[in-house]
């Protein structure tokens, strides 16, 4: 940015300052004790998201039969709400109180009570009493997580089993609370599962359907949102609300967990946030949830009593932190460069907007910067923004290969009547730094020339499309 003159910064606003926002964190894991929620309280409050995903923690809750302790629950979610930030509820796992299988695994991961109608019963009972204490205070319940895969459905995923247990839990979610809402699916990858699971059933239960995209193409992030609509275009529910629940990556290479093994720094895990984060928002999802707010063992796979089963580390919090021997945070925690591009887009994405087409096209110019010419601005990944009084932004990157490739050069731009003319500024989203352009770039009236253009998003802002103060 060497060739702009720095004007100021986006106004960082807690949690609490907003009013309203589509970009969520992960506070999940807390079923299994995974890490103090009051390490990370205060960074979420800061980081200005508007919603956290919680597990519900059933053998947490129930350790003697039909006696329900919400307590830890019941302080997560109170503390939530009071710094500003709306939790809503993943209803998972199982409990080794009705389930045999459950007496092994680590947290009952991936062991649905579905086999005895004990099992259903009890399962039932526990929807219910959970949608009913919490009414007035959580609106979104989801049904189980990720149950098309091994780890989360260890009998092997069953997509009859699937609709059948979705619509028994919506019913019961829905006796407790009959103004709460119910999202299912909770899918990580497999469409076709997803398929199977509506043809059997469950959609004329649920109001919502969430996925998961643990990948770096981002082809994939767009065509997920889409088939899932034609999905529940196909079943009749063409207006259903579609929410990403969980997508995110390591800061490090050498963790456990989805995308495990890649080539990851601190700096590709900002990169991959910005562009995921904003690519749901401009497909539409009610909300997109980053996983996660702290790094955290995985714990997905672990057996009861064997410490080193589940000390499998997973980088994927925009909080770092060191690990003790039982595996949880300690000390030394610390925000990653994942966490300001986090806190900067919940910043300039709060309130109302309208997605949209820009009225932008691309120009090669020859460019000194390059030695050559410009990079096609119409090759970039841009979405659109617009408010209610006008002021715009503009948000666009090369759609280089996260891992392997970095890229900075320039793009030239002929701007449509309505946005030529209008004061811009180029705002930095890993770190909410504003730019002013040189003459050299904004000379030509209706155009802009070499301007910067990354494989990290950055953002046009035309005249003040959020709240940013000026250097003094």
């Amino acid at each position: 940015m060497e060739r702009l003159t720095y004007a100021g910064s986006i106004i960082k606003k807690k949690s609490v300052d907003i009013k309203k926002s589509r970009i969520g964190l992960g506070f999940e894991k807390l079923d299994r004790d995974v890490f103090n929620p009051e390490d990370a309280y205060d960074f979420v409050a800061e980081s200005g998201v508007k919603w956290a995903r919680l597990q519900s923690g059933w053998q947490r809750t129930e350790k003697v039969k039909g006696v329900y302790d919400f307590a830890w629950l019941d302080s997560i979610v109170d503390k939530m709400i009071s710094i500003g930030v709306e939790p809503w509820l993943c209803l998972c796992y199982g409990n080794e109180l009705y389930t045999e299988a459950a007496k092994t695994v680590f947290g009952a991961v991936g062991v649905p009570p579905i086999h005895t109608q004990e099992e259903r019963d009890a399962w039932a009972n526990y929807v219910t009493a959970v949608t009913k204490h919490y009414k007035g205070r959580i609106h979104y319940y989801e049904v189980w997580n990720e149950p098309d895969g091994q780890w989360c459905w260890k009998h092997g995923p069953n997509a009859e089993e699937l609709a059948d247990f979705t619509t028994a839990t919506a019913i019961a979610c829905k006796a407790g609370d009959p103004s709460c809402e119910v999202i299912g699916l909770v899918i990580c990858g497999r469409e076709d599962f997803a398929a199977e699971t509506a043809d059997c059933g469950c959609f004329d239960h649920l109001d919502g359907i969430s996925y998961h995209t643990y990948t770096i193409n981002k082809d994939v992030w767009i065509s997920r949102i889409d088939f899932l609509r034609e999905l529940a275009a196909k079943h009749g529910k063409p207006d259903i609300k579609i929410f990403q629940g969980e997508s995110g990556t390591q800061s490090r290479s050498d963790g456990a967990g989805a995308l495990r093994g890649g080539a990851w720094t601190k700096a590709k895990q900002a990169k991959f946030l910005l562009r995921h984060l904003i690519t749901d928002i401009a497909h539409g999802v009610v909300f997109s949830s980053y996983f996660s707010c702290i790094d955290m063992i995985e714990a997905l796979n672990g057996t009861v009593g064997d410490v080193a089963s589940y000390r499998d580390y997973g980088y994927f919090g925009v909080i770092g932190a060191d690990f003790g021997e039982d595996g949880k945070p300690t000390g030394n925690f610390h925000r990653k460069p994942s966490y300001f591009a986090l806190q900067t887009l919940a910043s300039v994405l709060a309130e109302d907007y309208d997605i949209c087409e820009l009225p932008v096209e691309g120009e090669v110019n020859p460019s000194v910067r390059m030695r050559d010419v410009d990079f096609d601005f119409n090759a970039c990944e841009r979405y659109g923004f617009r408010r209610a009084d006008g002021a715009c932004a503009l948000m666009y990157w090369k759609p280089a290969n996260i891992l392997t490739e970095t890229y900075e050069g320039t793009v030239s731009l002929r701007l449509g009547a309505d946005l030529a003319g209008r004061k811009v500024r180029l705002v930095d989203l890993l770190d909410g730094q504003v730019y002013d352009l040189p003459a050299s770039m904004t000379a030509e009236e209706g155009k802009l020339v070499n301007i910067p253009v990354t494989d990290v998003p950055l953002m046009l802002m035309f005249d003040d499309f959020c709240d940013w103060e000026r250097v003094k």
